[in-house]
């Protein structure tokens, strides 16, 4: 299995070795849009609130006596019944949207999602990928060297001044190999990965 290895200008040089147990697998759909759904899903936080019938401020006092007036009996205002009154199941803010996901089916999910970006061309591999200050106009002016006007940079270790040169630009992101997530994978149209990204995907995803 190979990737096409690029150079500082975009352009393909050669070819690059990889694991076809990680980017030689067939597309399983079903199991992509699992993990986007869940990873979306994860970062969801709850802040809808709603007030039920203990919480909205109402008086407790019944509005009317039980019998003889003609009208449905009723205990209090804050009735869910009443208008202004409180809510049936309220939403609440500790909600929990999370949904799981094995890392066995997680990796397989993975590992489908890149092989897929293989073959349609959007993955390319490059020796190294740095800057020498954090400016994001050299990163800039970097990716429209090469090419790419949207990109995700997968990139091994942490270098400073690449992530504080990138995190402005929007078709720009740059992440260690731990933290690549399917819905980015997705989103950009080209996926960047350095040789040491390369090592340590394969590892991890096998």
């Amino acid at each position: 299995m190979q990737l096409d290895f690029i150079n500082a200008q975009g352009q393909p040089a050669e070819k690059f070795e990889v694991s076809p147990e990680v980017f030689g697998r067939d597309f399983n759909e079903d199991l992509v849009h699992q993990i986007v759904i869940a990873y979306q899903a994860n970062a969801r936080l709850g802040n809808r609130a709603q007030k039920d019938r203990a919480v909205v401020k109402h008086s407790t006092r019944k509005p009317w006596k039980q019998k003889g007036t003609g009208r449905a009996r009723a205990g209090m205002t804050s009735s869910p019944l009443w208008r202004g009154g409180g809510k049936i199941f309220p939403n609440s803010p500790d909600e929990n949207f999370t949904h799981k996901v094995n890392k066995k089916a997680y990796r397989a999910g993975m590992r489908s999602l890149f092989s897929q970006l293989a073959r349609e061309g959007r993955l390319v591999v490059v020796d190294t990928f740095t800057v020498e200050a954090p400016k994001t106009k050299l990163v800039a002016e970097k990716c429209k060297a090469m090419g790419f006007d949207s990109v995700m940079i997968i990139a091994d270790g942490a270098d400073e001044n690449l992530f504080l040169a990138a995190r402005n630009l929007p078709n720009v992101l740059v992440v260690e190999p731990r933290y690549a997530d399917p819905l980015s994978l997705l989103f950009y149209k080209k996926v960047m990965m350095t040789k040491g990204a390369v090592s340590q995907l394969q590892e991890m995803l096998s």
